[in-house]
Formats: C-alpha cells, sequence, structure tokens
C-alpha cells in the first residue's frame, strides 16, 4: 500500500497541500454554500485519508476501496466541521475516516453472526447514543441493558460479536527487534475472571472519547511518545500529557462501573 502511486485513478504523489490558512479561508466560502470551496478542502485533504487508510493494510482489504469509504467520511467531517472551535481540522477529521471505515469493514465482516445478534447490537448502539445525548455522559452496559429489557451478559455478546476479527499474526508492538504479535500476549488459562476483566476493560475504553482512545492507543499499543503523538495529531506534548491522565482516571472509573 505504501508504494502505491495511483489510488482510484488519483496519482497521490501529486496531491496538494493546503496551509491552514488557506482551510478556515474556504470553510468560511463552504458556510456560504460554495461547492468549489469544498471540492477544494476535498482534495487538499485526500493525503490525510491516505494516511488513515495505512493503519488497516493488514485487512487484505481493496485498498481503491478503503480509499473511497475514507473520502465518504472526510466529505461528512468536512459538512459536520465548526470552524470556531479551536481544533484543526486533521485532529476532527481522522476519528470521522476511522470511524467510517470501521462501519464498513463491519459491515463486510467475512465471519456470519446471527442476525438477532446484530439486531441487539445495533438497537445497544442506539440505546447509547440516545442516553449520551440525553445525560451528556456515557451510559454503563447495566443500564443500556436496563433499556432494552436483556441482560447485561446479552449486550455484551451482541457487541463483541460485531467487532472486528483481529489476526493473531497482528503486530501490536516493536521497538527495532522482533515483533510482538497478538498471540505472543494469549494465556493458556482459561479463567472467568481474567475474562471479565477483558470485558470491563474493553467496555470502558468504549466509553471514551474518539481523542482519549486515540490518545491511548497511539501511547500504549503502539510504543509511541507524548511528542510523536503530539506531532500526529497537531497539538502540544502538553496537551497529550495532560489529556493522557484525564483519559486514564477516566478509564479507571469507567472499569469500576462496568
Amino acid at each position: 500500500m505504501a508504494t502505491k502511486v495511483e489510488i482510484c485513478g488519483v496519482n497521490t504523489s501529486e496531491l496538494p497541500v493546503l496551509s491552514n490558512k488557506e482551510m478556515r479561508e474556504l470553510f468560511k466560502k463552504v458556510r456560504d454554500g460554495n461547492e468549489e470551496a469544498r471540492r477544494r478542502i476535498i482534495g487538499g485533504n485526500l493525503r490525510l485519508v491516505l494516511s488513515v487508510i495505512q493503519r488497516f493494510n493488514n485487512r487484505g482489504e481493496n485498498v481503491d476501496d478503503l480509499f473511497q469509504v475514507g473520502c465518504i467520511g472526510l466529505m461528512k467531517a468536512i459538512d459536520n466541521f465548526d470552524l470556531e472551535q479551536n481544533v484543526r481540522f486533521s485532529t476532527y477529521a481522522v476519528p470521522m475516516i476511522i470511524g467510517e471505515i470501521r462501519r464498513y469493514l463491519r459491515d463486510n465482516n467475512p465471519i456470519r453472526v446471527s442476525r438477532s445478534l446484530r439486531d441487539t447490537a445495533y438497537k445497544a448502539l442506539q440505546v447509547k447514543e440516545n442516553m449520551l445525548n440525553e445525560k451528556s455522559k456515557e451510559p454503563s452496559v447495566s443500564e443500556i441493558a436496563g433499556e432494552l429489557g436483556v441482560t447485561r451478559e446479552e449486550i455484551v455478546f451482541a457487541m463483541d460479536a460485531i467487532q472486528d476479527p483481529i489476526s493473531l499474526f497482528e503486530p501490536i508492538y516493536h521497538d527495532g527487534g522482533d515483533p510482538i504479535f497478538v498471540m505472543d500476549q494469549l494465556s493458556d488459562e482459561k479463567s472467568d475472571e481474567n475474562w471479565l476483566e477483558g470485558v470491563a476493560l474493553r467496555e470502558a475504553l468504549e466509553r471514551l472519547s474518539e481523542r482519549e482512545k486515540m490518545i491511548l492507543t497511539m501511547r500504549f499499543f503502539r510504543g509511541k511518545t507524548q511528542m510523536e503523538v503530539a506531532d500526529s495529531i497537531g497539538i502540544s506534548q502538553a496537551q497529550v500529557s495532560r489529556l493522557e491522565k484525564a483519559a486514564l482516571k477516566n478509564l479507571k472509573r469507567y472499569v469500576k462501573e462496568v
């Protein structure tokens, strides 16, 4: 993927790059319904889509398909971006592009999931979204289960069923020597207690904001330094440090609530 020059007929080596000042001026025109400005913003951020889809290069998916799906996420980000918020567009857009690609991969998952499980999972996601909007806080698994009239275990199993499968040979850490794969982290002990702790941690992670999840993933699953994370998402190292501490504090609290 990294060596592919042309994607969907687009020569990636010739993609334009817009300055922050140019972006702001174009977004002002987009507010007034200027379609040409919108097209320029899309073209000026295709490199961002390209960088995001490289995270999914081990899924065996067609790179052209992922690029097109990523562009859909980019356009949604452009249409919903608030210029008044003190945040870079790339910081806002990356989670939306990733989310669009994950939805595509989930819906095209070769592993067949029963309709009842899938329906329960989607209802749970809808209830989660509604309760979040009403209370301005993430609901617990128990609260979602109570709203749907099902058991907590049914919600957990349904949500697990629609998660993307991961290869046992996917590298999770690499320090220049031999990489550590997922299978290296698997234990032979089949403890129910360990399994439940894993479920609790996974549910707690899902309750974090997209930015918090992104920072913790880059720091603790990809081995990035705070400075590398800061450069990647366009904020200062001090902001990364502050957000990381808050995310870990929230994670600890959510684990207790699940």
